[in-house]
């Protein structure tokens, strides 16, 4: 547990606000441009898709730009919604770390946290002896995160201590302890399909047997503390 310096949480996590504006913006924008593709599409008698461009471009203004940009606009919520779900809130203090995301929060105490820092677009917390107390897919800024973890007294580092400890797994790997191989022949299915829940899941078996992962381009990457 760390000294209390600082007792209440600081909370590191995306502007809802900022996310909101920038899906509705983009994809009322990409309703737009749709307007104007399908306009130019029906001057081209040889391109595609001239069904759907000409039964967009029948419509008449200003309502087919009203209509197009509200509908990209809506698909922007959602997307918003979505992303917002999915991302990562971190909340640190002097006593422990507390991660949430989709519908899931994970409470890691402080004592038992050596160091923090990113892997990639992770953020992990290192425990003590190597191993690793989470790992959380995010694109909350390193410094935002470094900040954090240093005010309420928690080691930061710019990149993996165990960076040169990991080795390549491939089928029948020595070394792995006893069912982590079929462990990671199903995650590498889970990977190759992009199914993320799964693979993250599995990672969380691996971590219970005593097996360290990290992905590089669906490719797994191992060591044992």
């Amino acid at each position: 547990m760390k000294a209390g310096r600082h007792p209440e949480a600081t909370v590191v996590a995306d502007s809802a606000l900022l996310v909101m504006l920038v899906c509705v913006a983009g994809c009322a924008l990409v309703g737009w441009l749709v307007k104007l593709l399908a306009r130019w599409l029906v001057t081209l008698p040889w391109a595609p898709f001239q069904g759907p461009a000409k039964l967009l471009s029948s419509f008449p203004e200003p309502g087919l730009t009203i209509g197009a940009v509200a509908v990209g606009a809506v698909a922007g919520l959602l997307l918003g919604l979505t992303a917002l779900h999915e991302s990562l809130t971190v909340a640190v203090s002097d006593a422990q770390v507390t991660l949430s995301t989709r519908d899931e929060t994970q409470v890691v105490d402080g004592g038992e946290i050596a160091l923090a820092f990113k892997d990639g677009k992770q953020l992990v917390l290192l425990g003590h002896h190597g191993r690793e107390a989470a790992r959380e897919e995010t694109d909350l800024s390193a410094k935002r995160l470094s900040r954090a973890f240093t005010k309420h007294g928690y080691g930061w580092a710019e990149t993996d201590p165990h960076d040169d400890a990991y080795r390549l797994w491939v089928p029948g790997a020595s070394g792995l302890p006893d069912g982590a191989d079929a462990v990671f022949a199903a995650r590498a299915q889970a990977l190759k399909g992009d199914k993320g829940d799964d693979a993250r899941e599995l990672r969380k078996e691996l971590t219970r047997i005593g097996v360290v992962v990290r992905d590089r381009d669906k490719r797994q990457y191992w060591r044992v503390p």
